[in-house]
């Protein structure tokens, strides 16, 4: 089958995060109909997730071409590039304080960017309850989409924006995700001006970190009066089950908590053991270094289903450039094929720069040193924040 132009293409984007929808949005800008599948009941079926820093050189060239970079600043906290390091006593080591004009990488909770980038596009764009279970169709196309509630459809492409376990990727790679041997359990903290004064003076208005070199804690305001707190530590994979637990027992994951951190003080604890309902596991997982694939005319990835990186502070970044490249090159090429060589061209390389920079990454959340990690710097969570 040839490739077909983009401007007469079906084209399918699977998952709506942050990256396809910003692909949606600039393919809907530059006048090239798509349509977003996600699994998700509706909108606000689930909470989105924790705050987000989108920086000057990606996130935000992403949110330019999308043409909501005011409506992002907007929403935005410039005061949330504010970054601590303390030590398990509650010191402060160290003190990254924004400039009053700074927006080099400013805050802004996930659930609120993904409202922006909902609203900004066509109605009727986002398909709600279709969840992907297989592709099927010649690689040269048309593909085939077969949805869990027994419907499919036809397409002449398919953009995996799908995350960590897409069930793009299996089209144009076998790689899965592995654990990294490091686990977050998150804890949040409501209404904590009033309930909890004491973690908002350790925190402060953006970030903070502390670590004694086998654990550490990571601590981040977000908006609605509201603190996630991330319990780091080097764990199996199933260490609350080995204990004989649940997720769901959050007094008995406090106690083994209060014994892996006794030695921190108590002002420190608190962050570990005084949060408002369960805890959340999160273990950290990570593609293979470098995942590349064979060129496929029809089917393509970007962000975590493309290159599922330990959460450094580049994710989102990367994924909504991604989208971008890939928008634009549909814009801008002859045909699909032409458009997915030009974005893979790249897109794959820069990704791999950048995972086999953070691949260790991880280790660093747990040294007592202020982390550096290497690669983009400026991508880092704690790097100190600089003028555009």
């Amino acid at each position: 089958m040839k490739s077909p132009e983009p401007a007469n293409a079906s084209i399918s984007i699977i998952g709506a995060g942050p990256a396809g929808l910003t692909c949606a949005r600039i393919l809907q800008r530059r006048g090239i109909a798509v349509t977003v599948y996600d699994r998700d009941p509706g909108r606000d079926s689930r909470n989105q997730g924790g705050t987000l820093d989108l920086h000057a050189g990606d996130g935000q060239v992403a949110l330019r071409e999308a043409g909501l970079l005011d409506e992002f600043f907007a929403l935005a906290r410039p005061e949330g590039q504010e970054m601590r390091q303390m030590d398990p006593s509650g010191a402060i080591t160290s003190h990254q304080v924004p400039a009053a004009d700074e927006l080099f990488k400013p805050e802004i909770d996930r659930g609120q960017l993904r409202d922006l980038l909902l609203d900004s596009l066509q109605p009727g764009t986002v398909r709600w309850g279709r969840s992907l279970e297989t592709i099927s169709g010649p690689a040269d196309g048309p593909r085939q989409l077969h949805f869990a509630d027994g419907t499919s459809i036809e397409t002449d492409l398919v953009i995996g924006a799908d995350g960590a376990f897409s069930r793009v990727r299996p089209a144009v790679s076998p790689a899965v995700p592995e654990y990294t041997g490091i686990s977050f359990l998150e804890a949040r903290f409501f209404d904590v001006d009033n309930r909890h004064p004491e973690i908002v003076k350790l925190v402060g208005p953006g970030s903070a970190h502390a670590a004694d070199g086998e654990r550490s804690l990571f601590a981040q305001r977000n908006s609605g009066n509201h603190i996630r707190v991330y319990i780091i530590q080097r764990v199996p994979v199933d260490w609350i089950s080995s204990k004989g637990l649940t997720a769901e027992d959050t007094d008995g994951i406090r106690a083994v908590l209060r014994d892996e951190y006794a030695h921190w003080s108590p002002r420190m604890r608190q962050m570990i053991t005084e949060n408002d309902g369960p805890y959340v596991h999160r273990p950290i997982l990570a593609l293979p270094v470098p995942h590349t694939w064979d060129h496929n005319p029809t089917v393509t990835l970007l962000g975590d289903a493309a290159h599922l990186m330990p959460p450094l502070g580049v994710g989102v970044n990367l994924a909504m450039l991604d989208a971008s490249e890939l928008a634009l090159a549909l814009a801008n090429a002859a045909t699909v094929d032409d458009a997915i060589r030009a974005y893979e061209k790249t897109m794959l390389p820069r990704s791999a720069e950048t995972a086999k920079a953070l691949e260790h990454g991880t280790e660093h959340l747990l040294s007592a040193n202020v982390p550096d990690v290497g690669g983009d710097n400026d991508a880092q969570p704690w790097k100190r924040t600089r003028s555009r």
